[in-house]
């Protein structure tokens, strides 16, 4: 029985960098790339969406950048965007909800890309995020269903991270 369980294990653990890869390189990226731009390319990071790309820092020479210093109150009109890419950020920040409430504020459609439950090395990830979203699925345009994620705030309090939000 215990052998069992070890080998399951094992197999779990050997999985979750292919599922890691499965879910952030490829799916997001078809998800990213499946439009020929996004109006609004929330917390871009490094990747251009083609339209206007938004952060919070400068991460890298992105066109059309703008830096903020609020996910909670952007600095655009209400419905100023058609559509909205928001990619794997929203487990990150410290209010889910008030963040989505503002993405929908801007743009007339919001699409977020987040980890879905089998993606395990994601979703259990405490080094950055903050939240599991309860959902298999990769792709949403409302707000999925979510919880904190035990241990993660206190640890990344511990070594140090702020939350710029």
């Amino acid at each position: 029985m215990l052998t069992t369980i070890l080998f399951t294990l094992a197999g779990i653990f050997a999985l979750m960098p292919i599922l890691n890869f499965l879910s952030y390189r490829v799916m997001g990226g078809i998800i990213r790339n499946r439009r020929e731009k996004w109006d609004l390319n929330i917390c871009c990071g490094k990747t251009d969406g083609g339209g206007v790309n938004v952060d919070i820092v400068k991460h890298a020479d992105v066109p059309n950048l703008i830096v903020v210093d609020s996910i909670y109150d952007l600095p655009f009109s209400t419905d100023q965007f058609d559509n909205l890419l928001c990619s794997h950020t929203i487990e990150h920040v410290e209010d889910p909800e008030a963040f989505f409430n503002e993405l929908q504020r801007i743009s007339k459609e919001v699409t977020l890309v987040i980890p879905p439950l089998w993606d395990l090395s994601a979703v259990l990830n405490i080094f950055e995020h903050r939240w599991i979203f309860l959902t298999f699925r990769k792709e949403h345009h409302k707000l999925p269903n979510y919880i904190k994620l035990p241990l993660a705030k206190a640890y990344q309090e511990k070594k140090g991270q702020k939350i710029r939000a």
